[in-house]
């Protein structure tokens, strides 16, 4: 009898055996452990998450209808039909978010509703169409590379994109209206090409895999997975969700009725033996009406370069993992080893599946030189443009990092941490752009900066030459608040190598971010210094976690008693470490 069993991606299967009893076992152990991690998030607030998608619906709607009688007053069958079309993308479209996960989201309206009118209209209505005190942190930021509104909305953090669909003027009822058809791309630019491709991209990966809830049960242990091994981000040099997902989705299409469990080893297992540069892909390369870039290395020279390469479904298809480097694909791998021989074990009831999610070691034992990435503002709006930047730009100091001949990896630490400082002195402010930590302080609260601009206005509506003048001395003595934000990259030295000067990768990558077009030598500070892992701060380690020390003992020569070594104070941020110095004979670099 002919076998009409669907092939799923671009390959037969590997096996298309039906599970064990003991790997149906194991998979209930694997969910009760994702439970007992708090990866799922309760119904109540599951309720609150779609109440606020009921309401950004409502105002979408609204908003649509605002620009229909601005630009056609007089049409009121465009006007009494007018509406957007809300969708999500990422790990809530996906059905993988957690407490805490933000909503991914994405407005999108008829074609005479232009991104303009979305910033002119959309955030004021935003706080008028909420309840009282519902949004929070509302930021509009217009010449992002995807353009976005960001905010808490219930304390629940919301992205929130836009695009039109150019080829339709009415939209049809709530939820008929489907983002799969290519020709819905026909007429956009690239910023809402790229708006439109977060959610194409996340409907296919559900479309082409095999089960979609053994998809997710695997899909939420290989996240949690790569948040404990701080191998998370794409920003900077990690695989993100999306690449995690389709590379989960793949293996799912290669075991077609594995359960969850079999899922996640079979991940660390075909990933780990994965012949690279061949890319992952879910499907077949397609066409579309457009006249655009799809990812191509026989065409283009650049996608011959990428090293990992895991492919969009969705036209046009892009490689989504361009940002990985020599170093982070070393770390990944490196990973991938470890994850085969924990999942070998844990399948074989020799392990507990807690001990593949086991948190990194980065900064307890994994490197004994860092170099901190330190980005300082002296406002705080300016300091998310500038940290924003720079952070997206610390891979290509690692790319110049891992060319260096003494360095064999240099490794970022996949989040940054931010801090804010109080300074009195310019030496003060010198020491905090070097990276001291003498003078941290608590977060400013959220209402301090509107009190500051209500004192502000007060000031300049009264006169200032009758200003007491204890008050002028005092304001000339009262601490600048500044805003700090610290990557981390650690490094492993070749093999021999003593000394490494490293004052010309971090000049040039200091050159390129203040060549930036919106630095600001009034507001902004860039700084790279070599910190050792005896004076990390205090704040990079959490409870339980052990600061690197100086041993206590030499050993004992020739009969005679050990010698007792004074044991220095690890830094702490009352008494952290000086700033590096421009050379040193084991690891330097200029600040």
């Amino acid at each position: 009898m002919e076998n009409t069993e669907k092939t799923w991606g671009i390959t037969k299967p590997i096996s298309s055996a039906p599970p064990t009893p003991a790997e149906s076992h194991s998979t209930a152990l694997l969910l009760e452990e994702l439970r007992r991690q708090n990866t799922f998030e309760t119904a109540s607030e599951n309720k609150k998450r779609e109440k606020v998608l009921v309401d950004l619906q409502r105002i979408a709607d609204e908003f649509v209808r605002k620009v229909a009688r601005a630009k056609e007053p007089h049409n009121d069958v465009l006007i009494r039909d007018a509406r957007g079309e809300v969708f999500t993308y990422g790990s809530y479209c996906l059905g993988v978010y957690g407490p805490g996960s933000d909503i991914d989201t994405l407005v999108t309206a008829p074609r005479y509703v232009t991104r303009d009118d979305y910033f002119k209209y959309f955030p004021d209505l935003l706080t008028q169409m909420a309840p009282p005190g519902a949004i929070t942190g509302l930021t509009a930021v217009e010449d992002a590379f995807v353009p976005i509104i960001k905010f808490e909305y219930w304390g629940i953090s919301i992205d929130l994109i836009f695009s039109r669909i150019a080829t339709l003027t009415q939209f049809p009822p709530h939820g008929k209206l489907e983002l799969t058809s290519n020709e819905h791309l026909r007429g956009l630019d690239d910023r809402e090409l790229r708006s439109l491709n977060g959610t194409r991209v996340t409907r296919e990966i559900l479309n082409l895999v095999p089960e979609q809830s053994t998809f997710r049960t695997a899909l939420r242990a290989i996240k949690l997975w790569a948040q404990r091994r701080a191998i998370y981000a794409n920003i900077i040099g990690f695989p993100g969700g999306v690449v995690w997902a389709m590379m989960v989705a793949r293996v799912c299409q290669l075991y077609p009725k594995a359960t969850s469990a079999t899922i996640v080893a079979k991940f660390f297992l075909v990933m780990k033996g994965w012949p690279w540069p061949i890319p992952v892909q879910l499907k077949h390369m397609e066409d579309g009406p457009l006249n655009v870039r799809v990812w191509n290395p026989k065409i283009y020279k650049s996608d011959s370069f990428h090293l990992m390469p895991v492919i969009t479904p969705a036209y046009p298809q892009m490689c989504a993992t361009f940002n990985i480097t020599k170093s982070t694909k070393t770390i990944i791998q490196r990973e991938l080893e470890r994850g085969v021989v924990l999942t070998d074990k844990i399948l074989g009831s020799e392990r507990p599946w807690k001990d593949l999610f086991v948190k990194h070691t980065f900064f307890t034992q994994d490197h004994k030189y860092y170099l901190a990435v330190i980005t300082t503002s002296t406002t705080k709006e300016a300091h998310k443009i500038w940290s924003g930047f720079v952070e997206s730009k610390v891979r290509i100091l690692v790319g110049e990092l891992e060319r260096h001949s003494s360095v064999a990896l240099a490794r970022p630490f996949n989040k940054g941490f931010e801090r804010q400082h109080l300074s009195k002195t310019d030496e003060e402010t010198a020491e905090i752009q070097n990276g001291r930590l003498l003078y941290v302080t608590e977060e400013e609260e959220e209402d301090s900066a509107g009190a500051a601009a209500v004192e502000e206005e007060s000031r300049l509506d009264g006169d200032t030459d009758s200003q007491d003048p204890k008050v002028k001395a005092e304001d000339a003595t009262k601490p600048t608040r500044m805003y700090t934000t610290t990557h981390y990259i650690g490094l492993e030295l070749a093999e021999g190598a003593k000394s490494l000067d490293l004052s010309y990768q971090v000049n040039t990558f200091k050159q390129m971010c203040t060549e930036w077009e919106k630095y600001s030598t009034e507001l902004n500070f860039l700084s790279v210094q070599h910190v050792k892992n005896l004076n990390l701060p205090d704040d990079v380690f959490e409870p339980g976690e052990v600061k690197p020390t100086r041993p206590l003992k030499k050993p004992a020569v020739n009969g005679a008693a050990a010698v007792t070594q004074r044991k220095r104070n690890a830094p702490t941020e009352g008494h952290p470490p000086p700033p590096a110095k421009r050379q040193q004979s084991s690891a330097a670099a200029a600040g």
